[in-house]
């Protein structure tokens, strides 16, 4: 508009000509006008006696502003034990240093790689002193595994101590079991909690479980409510596996640890390999001989995970009856004791392997019907574990979804790879009847587990 035609205005001439006080009117009618206009909108709040600072917003807030439920965090502000747990992903049980503690309220900034490091180290792990023996609980070629208490927690631990030669160094056994174990978290897996390298030694520290599943045959006979806990817990440690293309390959009870609580895990991955590493071929000398499928037994090495659920249709077998299946000493007699027991191979089963031996023709022995005194479904489940043809073997993730584990429901299906399924109230262990031993000659109730069902 042009300021010509304004001056001309009426209206302007009458503020302008009148008393001052009409201007203000004016203003204060416009505002009346605009609040009924747009009830609904509040633009701003303006404090009636409110101070204008420098960077002209008021310096007094209304009492009808809403504090915002953020709440910053001070700068000078100590940080809790918890605090600095949580910062360094550490468990939370640990007992942390008070220097240590200290040192980390005076230090500031994003944590790096390396500076986590350190602080681990700070802390003690990676050192031998942070870790007591007790006592031995075994040995092998390449270790000696002790039972021991970690002073950061106070928790109990199983000291894997490998030996390492001055020219040879680790055993890729050791290597390969701790690149794999690092990457593995699952509540059917055994925990690596820590690794300490000395000149000497290279010393693995895992969670400590009670014993393993031959230990616990041996002193009970599993009722069939817990060989069907144990068999699902294996499945889900395996799947967990296979999933991530990591073939396990040495199944056996001596390698499946299990707790107070009843809880089963996978141990012992010196065999283990990741299939997605390029390879050609891979070893047969793999798999504890009486837990070997028979197409690696004759020297196959073109195989996948199903390698591993042989063993398990072995080891369930093995719960139930408190026998292993199949106790070769060599491999003919191994060999035998399996086409004994499940019949002998249609001829085409295995086009590209040659059997070195020769067998009578054996039909399929019913006493391994007899002596798994199951149900329908679970005969059904064992015998898809042990097919000929690897391809025909049931997989892990198959079996946890068979209808013999309808009974456990629907909820161990949906749990976090790190939760125990007895974290479903409904599921509990139950009570296994244990084994009589009398004094007089040894001989052991429920008979000799080292004696096959079909000799």
């Amino acid at each position: 508009m042009d300021i010509r035609s304004l001056t001309k205005s009426s209206t302007f001439n009458s503020f302008t000509t009148g008393s001052t006080h009409k201007i203000g009117a004016w203003f204060a009618a416009l505002s009346i006008r605009s609040k009924k206009a747009s009830k609904s909108i509040t633009l701003g709040v303006v404090p009636e006696n409110g101070h204008i600072g420098s960077d002209g917003e008021s310096e007094e807030v209304s009492d009808d502003v809403t504090a915002s439920p953020v709440k910053m965090r001070p700068k000078n502000r100590r940080l809790s034990e918890q605090d600095i747990t949580k910062r360094l992903s550490l468990p939370a049980d640990l007992h942390l240093p008070e220097a240590f503690l200290a040192k980390q309220n005076l230090s500031s900034g994003p944590l790096s790689r390396s500076s986590r490091r350190q602080s681990l180290s700070e802390i003690g792990f990676g050192r031998t002193e942070t870790y007591t023996k007790l006592n031995k609980l075994g040995q092998g070629t390449y270790a000696t595994v002790f039972k021991g208490k970690s002073r950061l927690t106070d928790n109990l631990v199983a000291l894997k101590e490998i030996r390492l030669e001055h020219e040879e160094g680790a055993p890729c056994t050791a290597i390969r079991e701790v690149s794999l174990l690092r990457e593995l978290r699952h509540a059917n897996i055994v925990t690596l909690h820590d690794i300490v390298h000395t000149e000497k030694s290279l010393t693995l520290v895992f969670e400590y479980l009670e014993k393993d599943l031959k230990q616990y045959m041996d002193l009970c006979v599993p009722n069939l409510k817990n060989v069907k806990l144990f068999l699902f817990q294996l499945l889900r440690g395996l799947d967990y596996c296979h999933k991530r293309q990591i073939l396990h390959r040495d199944l056996k009870p001596q390698n499946l640890l299990i707790s107070d609580k009843g809880e089963l895990k996978l141990a012992d991955f010196g065999l283990a390999r990741a299939k997605s590493v390029p390879t050609k071929t891979y070893s047969n000398e793999v798999v504890t001989l009486w837990y070997r499928p028979p197409d690696v037994l004759l020297g196959s090495t073109d195989y996948s995970t199903e390698i591993d659920m042989w063993g398990v249709g072995c080891i369930f077998f093995e719960m139930v009856t408190g026998r292993p299946l199949f106790p070769g000493s060599t491999v003919r007699e191994e060999l035998q004791l399996i086409f004994k027991g499940l019949g002998s191979p249609p001829p085409d089963v295995w086009p590209n392997i040659t059997i070195p031996y020769t067998f009578p023709h054996y039909s399929p022995d019913p006493l391994i019907s007899r002596a798994l005194c199951l149900d329908p479904d679970a005969m059904d489940l064992f015998k898809k574990f042990l097919c000929y043809e690897a391809k025909e073997r049931i997989s892990a993730a198959d079996a946890m979804l068979h209808p013999y584990f309808k009974s456990l429901g629907p909820e161990v299906h949906k749990l976090p790879d790190v939760a125990s399924i007895f974290s479903i109230p409904s599921i509990k262990l139950g009570k296994d009847l244990r084994r009589k031993v009398y004094s007089k000659n040894r001989v052991i109730y429920y008979g000799d587990r080292r004696q096959s069902m079909l000799l």
